[in-house]
């Protein structure tokens, strides 16, 4: 099988919009499936370790969940997108050096035609198709892995996301329209 296509939904800031947005491409495009990223860390942070939600979970190679039995969590971003109507969804928990390899895997396991991936980082590691941004209208912060990837960005998509759904989900369309004629896309890879 070939590469699913990769859509990137990654944020400015935390509490953007980004789970909702992706949410709504889950529900326009039911055929697809859904991959979150989470970086963890041994306690780097100062934290209780059992405060740290999943420090527990890391061990010397990234962790790969699929499936609902696996990531379903009501209320939590991958419980969302099986609710939103994924067809399956994938969580990988990696440190910082594990990451590529992490979303390497589960990429690998994606069956759809295309994938939606919640985060920044991912993008540091694989050209997705198309890469969304969301800001909040009023923030004027922007988080270190969003700086790395912001340039490659296809827009930046202000809250609230319902007035630019239209055409968030038309540039989908179109990228999907594009991979199912055989179209290549531009030199990047990214959709702008």
């Amino acid at each position: 099988m070939t590469q699913p296509v990769v859509i990137g939904i990654g944020g400015f800031s935390s509490e953007v919009g980004k789970t909702t947005l992706l949410c709504e491409l889950l529900r326009a495009f039911p055929d697809c499936e859904a991959i979150k990223t989470t970086r963890g860390h041994y306690r780097s942070c100062g934290k209780d370790p059992h405060a740290c939600c999943v420090s527990h979970l890391l061990g010397a190679e990234p962790l790969v969940r699929s499936g609902r039995a696996e990531t379903y969590e009501q209320g939590k971003d991958t419980g969302r997108y099986w609710d939103a109507g994924a067809v399956n969804v994938h969580w990988v928990i990696a440190t910082d050096d594990q990451l590529d390899k992490g979303i390497q895997q589960a990429i690998t396991r994606v069956k759809a035609p295309a994938v939606f991936v919640e985060g920044n980082s991912f993008a540091e590691f694989v050209n997705p198709d198309c890469m969304f941004m969301v800001k909040s209208a009023g923030d004027t912060q922007i988080k270190k892995s969003a700086k790395k990837i912001v340039a490659r960005a296809t827009p930046i998509y202000v809250t609230n996301i319902y007035d630019e759904l239209p055409e968030v989900i038309s540039r989908v369309e179109r990228i999907f329209t594009r991979r199912r004629d055989g179209i290549a896309e531009n030199g990047s890879g990214i959709d702008k």
